[in-house]
């Protein structure tokens, strides 16, 4: 056995709602992609080719994604954060998105406010925190869904969406 199994530091994961302790770091980030469900890709894609369709008919360049963009979600960044309780206890959480870099200090005594994610094998994910040190609440910011396909996309769905409901209207009147 040598030194490094001898002083291998217990990590904690699954914890309470809220967790107060010593800002001990970051780990190293990744990034992990958001998947975004296929009907609401195929909904937005369909209600938008009409919107598309009509644009052509009209001369004017509709922005256009192919189904297999909006399947594919945005992607966030995941960083492992470490926290160390009163009692020497170490806890690790997941913060997806980003704070900026002056926001924490090692150190720094904080509260933060966790939620359990979809698949239990990862650690708790950091939704809230507050840097008791400085008294500054703190969200990290990630990339929704909806932000993923976007304003352009979005308003064309609406028109497609529109224009669909004027047609069947006109059908079945």
């Amino acid at each position: 056995m040598d030194d490094t199994e001898l002083h291998r530091e217990r990590i904690l994961r699954h914890v309470s709602p809220i967790i107060t302790g010593r800002f001990v770091g970051y780990q190293a980030s990744y990034t992990r992609e958001v998947s975004v469900g296929k009907p609401l890709a195929i909904f937005v894609f369909l209600t938008a080719g009409i919107a598309q369709l009509v644009a052509s008919l009209m001369r004017m360049k509709p922005a256009r994604r192919s189904l297999k963009d909006l399947r594919k979600g945005p992607e966030f960044l995941v960083t492992p954060v470490r926290l160390r309780d009163d009692l020497g206890q170490t806890y690790e959480i997941e913060m997806h998105g980003q704070l900026p870099q002056s926001a924490l200090h090692r150190g720094d005594l904080v509260q933060v406010r966790t939620e359990p994610q979809r698949d239990r094998t990862l650690p708790v994910k950091l939704t809230q925190v507050v840097n008791l040190t400085t008294m500054q609440p703190l969200t990290p910011r990630i990339p929704t869904r909806w932000s993923h396909l976007g304003p352009a996309m979005l308003l064309q769905a609406a028109a497609g969406l529109v224009v669909a409901g004027v047609v069947l209207a006109a059908l079945f009147h």
